[in-house]
């Protein structure tokens, strides 16, 4: 008899502790999701409004250099999570008057236009381009705008001191098509902006690593003024840089449109 209690209430306990595990492990998964989206309001949506000169250099292996001028537009859709971005490009003459339009949305993939000067011609990139170089650089498409938070899942591994600075380190792991097959992000606990990104490729080795270079308060908000992607199999990276930042300036979501890409907004692209 004393038996059977025995194995009832040990039966009991090992129920009650597996629950207690599974809702740490769903909270702990919670508290991940939550600092992500911290991180993308602090690194993508600050301000609300922004314009910016941004200069890309990308150097090879060897130290050879290329480098890459343009202005970025970003507004935040107001009612919404939904955003726009506009980058023309200034030079080299490669790229000139290139111009590149993003619709992001929270749950779905977004929307991207490419306008290809030469051939006068609006190519809408398939949402498979969005894991690929972005001109030419370390950066990808969707390193650029951002993405979607329901299109990794999160797990809080640690907290640790990066640069003197405490950070929650998140693990993210595709649950759609990516350029990785996980991520590991160094994130500011109070800032909320990413100080360093390590992507895994799928053997899960090191092949690409982002790191905030410089951190400047701008109109009271901290903003990554330098960033640099570098891809440690090929020795390549990209850094960049920006300038004469702006937010909340009078921009309209009717600035961003398709039509844009071939005629700019020249108040706002100079």
């Amino acid at each position: 008899m004393r038996t059977n209690i025995f194995l009832k209430g040990l039966a009991l306990a090992t129920i009650l502790l597996s629950a207690t595990i599974g809702t740490e492990l769903r909270a702990e998964e919670r508290d991940a999701t939550i600092i992500i989206k911290k991180m993308q309001q602090a690194f993508f949506y600050q301000g609300g409004i922004l314009r910016a000169r941004v200069k890309m250099s990308l150097t090879t292996s060897d130290g050879n250099k290329r480098l890459r001028e343009l202005t970025m537009l970003r507004i935040n859709v107001p009612g919404g999570e939904d955003q726009r971005y506009f980058m023309y490009f200034h030079g080299p003459a490669d790229v000139r008057r290139m111009a590149f339009l993003v619709y992001k949305y929270p749950n779905k993939e977004s929307d991207r236009w490419l306008f290809i000067p030469d051939l006068g011609l609006v190519q809408r990139m398939a949402s498979k381009d969005a894991s690929s170089s972005f001109v030419g650089s370390d950066f990808t498409y969707e390193d650029v705008s951002g993405r979607n938070i329901g299109a990794d899942s999160y797990k809080l591994i640690k907290e640790e001191t990066y640069e003197n600075k405490p950070t929650f380190v998140i693990e993210s792991t595709p649950t759609t098509a990516a350029a990785y097959k996980r991520k590991i992000s160094w994130i500011d606990q109070t800032a909320f902006l990413p100080l360093k990104e390590e992507f895994y490729d799928v053997q899960d080795q090191l092949f690409k690593v982002f790191t905030a270079d410089e951190i400047k308060q701008v109109d009271g908000l901290p903003t990554i003024t330098k960033r640099v992607m570098k891809n440690v199999k090929s020795g390549h990276q990209t850094l960049v840089e920006f300038a004469e930042i702006q937010y909340r300036v009078p921009l309209k979501v009717e600035d961003f449109s398709e039509r844009a890409l071939r005629n700019p907004p020249k108040e706002w692209i100079k």
